[in-house]
């Protein structure tokens, strides 16, 4: 596509997920790809768009499957867009889709797409488990051996530790430490007690189970038929408890700090699998077409932090570099959506958004980014009580946001996530 003279707008003009399910659980048999898969066929279906004239797929995934590395275009492959549809893929850890939305918008920006299909997936029953180093070093000897014998003697080399499983690591290859752990420091540093922390994941749920009970997600969650016999079919997300109570939380225990810690199994966001995707146009595009956009993007930031400090605040570095970039104060956005990795991440950057301290100390700014009004703030709650597929949280949010603000009929949103490796990520929505 040449650039077009005219200034291009990109427009959001639907969005869809799947449920998203506990690990282990409904999914534990869908790789993500077939989540992914099924996830952009049914986009496809619902919108109606002539599948010949998407120009391109970017899609994500943060645990990458060894089998399809390159999911966006596995994605195309899969059905029901021609092969000629260009596919790429990404990865930028829990902000994955965000990223993923973001280089679909650049494309359409720049005038070489007109209409894009952008995403994330994981499948956290599935992940990838690998062996040790030396006992791949004997599969390697093993096939590249020129006779049985050699084969064998290669194998003998084997003994029972070389057979333990390696799953992807969760902590942090800098630090050593796992987000969990990371949380919990945070929750000390900040004053963040684990009675905020609980209060909060009652929040998270009840507001969930309030949106599924009000109709809010029935039209951007899509209802999973389960194979092979496809006799069950998913239609919510299951996570979501409505006998989740400040008593019930009290009972837990802590799960990175046993004997000191706040962070639990409840206030943190639990391990999930799911899928999600965006359709994207060219303004001028959707009008030519006769499709009213959801929303339109108005701007995005990323930031990075060292992740020995404080690993999941990065909404409070990347929020006031969107807000530039917008033109905008916190005071002129109607919704705020964080995504919630753990109760204590999500309070710790609430409170460094209010804090001038903060914002003179990290930002270089003389005064705070603004306080969160709570009644704008994760109105249908979050990845604690609705999942966090890693790669699908992102544009999971942006949906949400961009049919709210349609059902609105206009308003502001800012979308943001954290991510490991200190990294941070925000996108101002506008209709």
């Amino acid at each position: 596509m040449s650039p077009s003279k005219k200034a291009r707008r990109v427009a959001i003009i639907d969005g869809l997920r799947t449920p998203f399910a506990k690990s282990g659980s409904a999914f534990k048999n869908l790789s993500t790809l077939d989540l992914a898969s099924g996830v952009v066929a049914e986009l496809v279906a619902r919108s109606g768009i002539d599948a010949s004239t998407v120009d391109r797929v970017v899609y994500g995934a943060v645990i990458a499957d060894v089998s399809a590395p390159n999911i966006a275009r596995e994605i195309v492959l899969a059905g029901p867009l021609p092969d000629s549809v260009d596919a790429y893929s990404v990865s930028r850890a829990c902000a994955t889709s965000t990223q993923s939305f973001v280089e679909g918008a650049q494309s359409i920006l720049l005038g070489e797409t007109d209409i894009v299909i952008v995403g994330g997936a994981d499948s956290l029953s599935r992940p990838p488990i690998t062996y040790s180093d030396r006992f791949i070093d004997i599969l390697m000897e093993a096939s590249a051996a020129r006779d049985l014998s050699s084969r064998v003697k290669a194998f003998s080399k084997t003994r029972p530790r070389d057979l333990a499983p390696k799953p992807p690591a969760i902590a942090e290859r800098s630090t050593g430490k796992t987000m969990g752990h990371c949380a919990e420091e945070m929750a000390r540093e900040n004053g963040i007690s684990r009675e905020a922390q609980d209060e909060f994941t009652v929040r998270s749920h009840a507001r969930t189970l309030d949106a599924w009970e009000s109709g809010i997600f029935d039209s951007e969650v899509m209802a999973y038929p389960i194979p092979p016999k496809f006799t069950e079919t998913i239609v919510r997300d299951t996570i979501p408890r409505s006998d989740t109570t400040m008593e019930k939380l009290a009972t837990l225990k802590p799960v990175f700090d046993r004997k000191y810690g706040s962070v639990t199994a409840a206030n943190s966001s639990p391990l999930t699998d799911g899928a999600s995707a965006l359709l994207l146009m060219d303004a001028s595009v959707a009008e030519a077409l006769g499709y009213e956009p959801k929303a339109y993007l108005r701007s995005y930031a990323f930031a990075a932090l060292d992740p020995n400090w404080q690993l999941l605040m990065g909404p409070a570095f990347a929020t006031p570099l969107a807000l530039d970039k917008a033109g905008m104060t916190l005071d002129d956005i109607d919704l705020i959506d964080m995504h919630e990795a753990f109760a204590a991440q999500v309070l710790s950057n609430v409170q460094a958004f209010a804090s001038d301290k903060f914002a003179q100390q990290r930002l270089g700014r003389k005064k705070a980014i603004g306080e969160i009004d709570d009644a704008k703030f994760n109105v249908y709650g979050g990845s604690i009580s609705i999942g966090h597929p890693f790669g699908a949280t992102g544009t999971r949010q942006i949906a949400t946001m961009a049919n709210e603000l349609d059902r609105r009929g206009g308003g502001t949103a800012l979308i943001t996530q954290c991510a490991a490796g200190g990294l941070g990520a925000a996108v101002v929505l506008e209709r």
